[in-house]
């Protein structure tokens, strides 16, 4: 049974996410954070776009597994950190799949680069990829997003954003940027229907992160100051966003839901 509908949840029968009918988008959707959240949301009905930049057979091997599960799923190559490759790809993602109602932006890169050493080029790079890719996704989807009178933004941010990180200032700076875009989004498309919300994510181990993880004192350090005493895998900030994208959140706007184990008590 769907318990579910646009005004809310009928939390008075049994509860289950269903987002069958709905295309998700999700950015950096061939790898880590992005492949879980497409995964989960396929798992519970939503047809797929999958954005990635340079990882084909990856992204080609999620969208197999995403078919599995029964729903529609389409991988587009795309640069996002620029106007016409943002716009082609939600073009093309609508054109094979329909209206977009839910758009997951996880695309972003994670560099080491120490303030005195690090460049210009450095930095615009890092602006470019966590940023301002995602403004311009968010700008195509809302254009066909608005007109519709609904739709749901989930944007990933970071733990960096809220405490900073230390020889990664670039990175805590495009991700303080991403809670601010949620923020102000949020309060100019509420009122089209359409929610906006950031999941700020702490430690995960993805590739991204791999060589961190393999060092066993930097390991152990991270581990001793979460609280949880546990590193986070995808799956486990795939599940955030997969209650964002349900009723169940029909009445959150402009948060910023922390997954952090602990690490980083803010709310």
């Amino acid at each position: 049974m769907q318990v579910f509908f646009e005004g809310g949840a009928d939390y008075a029968a049994p509860m289950r996410i269903d987002l069958t009918g709905k295309h998700a988008l999700v950015t950096g959707g061939s790898r880590g954070i992005g492949a879980a959240s497409a995964l989960l949301l396929a798992n519970a009905g939503a047809d797929l776009s999958l954005i990635y930049h340079n990882h084909h057979e990856a992204a080609g091997r999620v969208v197999e597994e995403i078919r599995r599960t029964g729903v529609q799923a389409v991988a587009v190559a795309a640069d996002l950190s620029t106007s016409e490759g943002a716009g082609n790809a939600v073009e093309r993602a609508e054109a094979a799949l329909g209206p977009i109602q839910i758009a997951v932006c996880n695309a972003g890169i994670w560099k080491r680069a120490p303030l005195d050493e690090m460049t210009e080029q450095q930095w615009q790079e890092t602006i470019d990829a966590n940023l301002k890719s995602v403004f311009l996704t968010c700008r195509a989807v809302v254009l066909s997003m608005k007109p519709r009178g609904q739709g749901n933004l989930i944007l990933i941010s970071s733990t960096a954003a809220q405490r900073g990180e230390a020889e990664y200032s670039h990175y805590a700076a495009s991700k303080g940027g991403v809670v601010a875009l949620t923020k102000s989004l949020a309060s100019e498309l509420g009122p089209f229907g359409i929610r906006v919300n950031a999941v700020a994510p702490g430690w995960v181990e993805t590739d991204m992160t791999r060589a961190v993880f393999a060092d066993r004192e930097q390991r152990k350090a991270i581990l001793d100051s979460t609280p949880l005493q546990r590193i986070a895998q995808p799956e486990d900030i795939a599940g955030p966003v997969l209650f964002l994208a349900s009723s169940l959140a029909c009445h959150v706007q402009g948060e910023i839901l922390n997954v952090n184990g602990g690490s980083v008590m803010c709310g």
